[in-house]
C-alpha cells in the first residue's frame, strides 16, 4: 500500500529515530563489563539498520526505473484530484478486505527499546556468545591455541600462565622454525583474537585497522626493521634483484667499487649468474652494457631455481611477517583482558575449592564497578545479597531454590528462604524453644513438622506407642507353680489366694 514517497518519508523517520536511539544508548550509564558489551552490540545493530535504510533511500532518490518521477508528476499534474480519489478508493477497498488490520506506529518500537534500556527484563541477557572461561568479555580463552603451540616442533614448552605472557613474542621463534605448521598456528591465533575483539568491541572497524597495520608493516619490512625478520627483510631486495643503471660506469673497475652484494642484486635482476669473485661479477655485468638480453651468451644466464632462497620463499616469509604484524596489533588492543586473564588464573591457582566457588559467583555477578558502593542497589527481583553486599546472580538464586519460601508455625510463623535454610532451622534455637514451649522434645521424630497441631498429634501417638512397649509386670512377669506350670503374675496370685498351690 505504500507509495514511493511514503516509503521515503518512512525511511527518513526511521533514520531519525535510530539516531536518537543510538544517542540514548551511548549516553546511558553502564555499571559493568556485561552492560558495556551489550550496549555496544545494541548500537551496532542500530548502526547496521541505519546503513540499510540509507542504502534504500539512495536507491529511491536515484530513481533508475523512473517510477518516482511518474508518481510526482501524477500528484502535481492537471488531474491531481482524480489521482487523490483513486488512491482514496484503494485505501477504502483495502480496509474493507482487512477490517481488523491494526497499524502499529514506528514510535512504539523505539519506545519499547527505551523501556528495555531503563528496565531490563533480564539482568544477565546475552547478546553475544562467550565461553565460561571468557567470563562475558573479561578474560581470554587461549587453551586451544596453547595446545597448538606446544605441539609445534622446535619451540620451547611452556605452561599456560607463561604462554599468556609470551604468546606474542614471535620474534623469539627462530626463522627456520616458521614453517607451514607455524603459519597455521598464527592463523588460528589471529582468528580467535580477531573474533574476540569484534565481540567485545563491535563498533571497531577491524578491516580498516588491518589496512593501517599493513601500511606500517610494508614500511618496516622494506627498511629491514620488522621484529624477527631484520636480515630477511634487508635481503629481500637481493632475492628479487635491483636493476643498476650502467650508463654512469665506464669500466668494470668502477662497477667493482659497488661491492659484492650490490653486483649480485643487479645480476639477479637480469637473471644472470651471480657467483664468482668481485672482478668476475663486475666484468659479467659490464658486458651487458648496451647489449639486449636476447643477444647475450646463454651461458651467462642462471638456471631456474625451485628450492629455498628464491623470490617465492621471500614472499612466503613476508606473508608470515604480515600475519605476525596483525597479531602484534591485536595483542596490544587486548592488553587489559590479557592482564586480567593472568591475574584470574593466578588467583584460581592460589585458592581452595570453596574460594573458587565464591570466585565463580563474583565472576557472574558482573559487579565490577567501583562507584556502585554509594549508589542504591538495583534489585528488582528482590534477590538475596551476597558476601559483597550486592544481589547474587539469578542462576545461583534458582539453583539453591531461594525462590521457594517455607513457614514454620512452631517458630511463630517464621519464614525461611530455600530448602537448605529450612532444614537447618530445625536444629536452631528458635525451633527448639518453640518445641520446649509445647512440652515436646526436639527429636528426629519431628523432622519436617512445622504445624503445632501435627506436632501434638505425633507426640500423643509416640507416647501411646511407648506406653504399649513399656514392661507390664501383671501380664509379662512369669511364675512357676508347684507342679511346674509357668503362669503370669496375676494368675499366680489368684491361684495362691484360692489355695490351689
Amino acid at each position: 500500500m505504500e507509495t514511493l514517497l511514503e516509503q521515503q518519508r518512512r525511511l527518513h523517520e526511521e533514520k531519525e529515530r535510530i539516531v536518537n536511539a543510538m544517542t540514548k544508548e551511548m549516553l546511558h550509564k553502564k555499571n559493568s563489563t556485561r552492560e558495556q558489551i551489550n550496549s555496544d552490540q545494541s548500537v551496532k545493530i542500530l548502526r547496521d539498520r541505519h546503513m540499510e535504510s540509507s542504502h534504500k533511500l539512495k536507491e529511491l532518490y536515484e530513481d533508475k526505473d523512473g517510477l518516482r518521477k511518474e508518481e510526482v508528476q501524477a500528484l502535481s499534474g492537471p488531474n491531481e484530484f482524480q489521482e487523490f480519489y483513486a488512491r482514496l478508493k484503494t485505501l477504502k477497498d483495502f480496509h474493507k478486505k482487512h477490517p481488523n488490520e491494526i497499524s502499529v506506529p514506528m514510535s512504539v518500537e523505539f519506545e519499547m527499546l527505551d523501556e528495555e534500556r531503563t528496565n531490563p527484563a533480564d539482568e544477565n541477557q546475552m547478546l553475544v556468545e562467550f565461553t565460561d572461561e571468557e567470563g562475558y568479555g573479561k578474560y581470554l580463552d587461549l587453551h586451544e591455541c596453547y595446545d597448538k603451540f606446544i605441539n609445534l616442533k622446535g619451540v620451547e614448552k611452556l605452561d599456560y600462565l607463561t604462554y599468556l605472557s609470551t604468546f606474542d613474542h614471535l620474534f623469539d621463534v627462530p626463522k627456520d622454525k616458521k614453517n607451514a605448521e607455524y603459519r597455521r598456528y598464527i592463523e588460528m591465533l589471529l582468528e580467535y583474537l580477531g573474533g574476540y575483539l569484534i565481540r567485545i568491541q563491535p563498533l571497531i572497524d577491524l578491516s580498516d585497522e588491518i589496512e593501517n597495520v599493513k601500511v606500517e608493516f610494508e614500511k618496516q619490512w622494506e627498511a629491514g626493521q620488522f621484529p624477527g625478520w631484520q636480515k630477511e627483510a634487508s635481503s629481500a631486495m637481493t632475492y628479487a634483484g635491483a636493476h643498476l643503471d650502467l650508463s654512469a660506469f665506464s669500466s668494470s673497475e668502477e662497477l667493482a667499487s659497488l661491492g659484492l652484494d650490490r653486483l649480485k642484486s643487479a645480476l639477479m635482476a637480469l637473471n644472470l649468474k651471480c657467483g664468482g669473485t668481485l672482478d668476475q661479477r663486475a666484468q659479467r655485468l659490464f658486458t651487458t652494457k648496451g647489449v639486449p638480453l636476447n643477444q647475450l651468451d646463454p651461458s651467462l644466464f642462471a638456471k631456474s631455481k625451485s628450492g629455498k632462497g628464491g623470490k617465492k620463499d621471500s614472499e612466503k616469509h613476508k606473508d608470515i611477517g604480515f600475519l605476525e604484524a596483525q597479531l602484534y596489533y591485536l595483542s596490544e588492543q587486548l592488553g587489559e583482558q590479557r592482564l586480567s586473564t593472568r591475574e584470574n588464573i593466578q588467583r584460581k591457582q592460589a585458592r581452595t575449592d570453596a574460594e573458587r566457588e565464591d570466585d565463580e559467583v563474583e565472576q557472574y555477578s558482573d559487579s565490577d564497578s567501583d562507584d556502585e558502593d554509594d549508589e542504591v542497589i538495583y534489585n528488582p527481583k528482590n534477590l538475596p545479597l551476597g558476601w559483597d553486599g550486592k544481589p547474587i546472580p539469578y542462576w545461583l538464586y534458582k539453583l539453591h531454590g531461594l525462590n521457594i519460601n517455607y513457614s514454620c508455625e512452631i517458630c511463630g510463623e517464621q519464614t525461611y528462604r530455600g530448602p537448605k535454610a529450612f532444614q537447618r532451622h530445625f536444629a536452631e534455637w528458635r525451633h527448639a524453644h518453640g518445641m520446649r514451649c509445647l512440652g515436646i522434645p526436639n527429636t528426629a521424630h519431628f523432622a519436617n513438622v512445622t504445624n503445632i497441631e501435627d506436632a501434638l498429634a505425633l507426640w500423643e501417638k509416640l507416647k501411646s506407642s511407648k506406653t504399649a512397649e513399656r514392661f507390664q509386670p501383671e501380664t509379662e512377669e512369669e511364675f512357676e507353680d508347684s507342679i511346674g506350670n509357668v503362669v503370669n503374675k496375676k494368675t499366680y496370685e489368684d491361684l495362691k489366694r484360692q489355695g490351689l498351690l
